[in-house]
């Protein structure tokens, strides 16, 4: 099922910290709910309902082996997230170059104004 057109949107599904968890959990290998529940403080059936979400995400898939369901983690949604984060990480980048940038030239100014503030530096180095 692809991303876009899931009940649940990517975003909604990895906003609670539960199904994050219960991603990083599935990341390693299929389970079947109850391994899943013995991992969570929370009953099988709460458990139960954030798997639902994820998979109607696509972020989860579920097969029946027996009378057990496994589930197991389905990436591809995750690239596109990271896709599209991808795209405000230049405007994060160009936030902290800039931000680093005013500060070194900031303690620069008063290091030039302030001799105790540059020997403070220099017993740094």
């Amino acid at each position: 099922m692809a991303a876009s057109s899931a009940k649940h949107d990517v975003f909604q599904a990895i906003a609670d910290p539960t199904r994050r968890k219960l991603l990083k959990l599935l990341s390693k290998e299929e389970m079947p709910v109850t391994a899943i529940s013995e991992h969570f403080p929370i009953s099988r059936t709460a458990v139960s309902k954030h798997l639902r979400v994820l998979a109607d995400a696509g972020l989860v898939k579920e097969r029946k082996a027996g009378r057990e369901t496994r589930y197991k983690l389905e990436p591809e949604p995750l690239y596109e997230l990271k896709d599209w984060l991808q795209y405000f990480e230049l405007f994060w980048e160009n936030k902290l170059s800039a931000l680093r940038l005013f500060v070194e030239l900031d303690v620069k100014e008063i290091g030039n104004r302030n001799p105790a503030i540059e020997k403070t530096e220099e017993k740094k180095d």
